[in-house]
């Protein structure tokens, strides 16, 4: 699995086997329900994007880590480097989580996804 390549096709959010279809319906993220909306499979190859009941149960610890690791390098960033007090780097901080938590759900899916789907360049034969 070349970890590189399964990065950037989490981050465009494509279909983990052909590489084309999108993940979701909506490719641009927003606060309306069709921007966490999932087609039952992939519009191009057909891939099912839900394997099996409960398969998106990884994307939540994938969503926690992502979190956390950004908390602890923002944290670090922002109070120790720009020298911010700990209140304004933590409100800062809560205001990017609350707006990003989208992004973060988004990727979460796609990255679980493309790590446990293996990609296939054979697969329209």
């Amino acid at each position: 699995m070349n970890i590189v390549a399964v990065l950037v096709n989490a981050l465009k959010m494509k279909c983990p086997r052909c590489r084309k279809g999108d993940l979701f319906e909506s490719p641009t993220l927003g606060f309306n329900s069709d921007s966490f909306k999932m087609p039952d499979k992939c519009p191009v190859c057909g891939q099912s994007y839900m394997p099996e009941p409960g398969f998106y149960y990884g994307s939540m610890f994938l969503s926690y880590i992502m979190t956390g690791l950004f908390c602890i390098v923002f944290m670090a960033l922002v109070h120790w480097v720009i020298g911010l007090t700990l209140m304004v780097s933590f409100m800062i901080l809560i205001a990017i989580l609350a707006l990003g938590s989208p992004f973060i759900w988004r990727m979460s899916r796609s990255l679980w996804l493309n790590m446990m789907e293996k990609y296939d360049p054979d697969w329209d034969k």
